[in-house]
């Protein structure tokens, strides 16, 4: 299977009252991170080491190297570690206990992707190119953004 293979279906998932968990603390799962904070806070991080900024978000963060138990009582995973050996074995992990996993940076394991995103009040809007090329999700979404601005779209 290819990268062109891939079929994702656009969904926006009710994560209200639902435990996510992110692995990595580094830049990646910062930057993951930061764009999750625009929507939840029910974040728990592990790592052995945190950046500065992914410090600052407003998460529950556990210092410490992954195990498999790490993962119990979980309903997302995003996986950050930079790590791509241990990135592949939390995805197998999760998907023994049926928990949809991200591995940032490898869609070829992913359960699910996150889009570029325009928040602007209630509506949200997403673009995604089914794990293909990420810069073309942003470039389409920095286009919307600027419809906003420009007041071309409006609430």
């Amino acid at each position: 299977m290819t990268r062109e293979d891939l079929q994702f279906l656009p969904i926006s998932i009710n994560v209200t009252n639902k435990k996510i968990l992110l692995i990595g603390g580094g830049k990646v799962a910062t930057h993951k991170g930061t764009i999750m904070a625009r929507f939840v806070t029910n974040v728990t991080v592990i790592s052995p080491d945190f950046t500065d900024e992914i410090k600052k978000l407003p998460y529950t963060f556990i210092e410490k190297e992954y195990e498999k138990s790490d993962l119990e009582g979980f309903f997302l995973v995003y996986v950050c570690t930079g790590n791509h050996e241990l990135n592949a074995q939390i995805k197998v992990d999760a998907e023994e206990l049926g928990i949809l996993t991200s591995v940032c940076d490898a869609p070829m394991l992913c359960d699910f992707v996150s889009p570029a995103i325009h928040k602007e009040e209630h509506v949200t809007v997403s673009v995604g190119t089914n794990g293909r090329n990420a810069m073309q999700s942003v470039d389409i979404r920095n286009q919307i953004t600027k419809l906003f601005q420009d007041g071309t779209i409006h609430l």
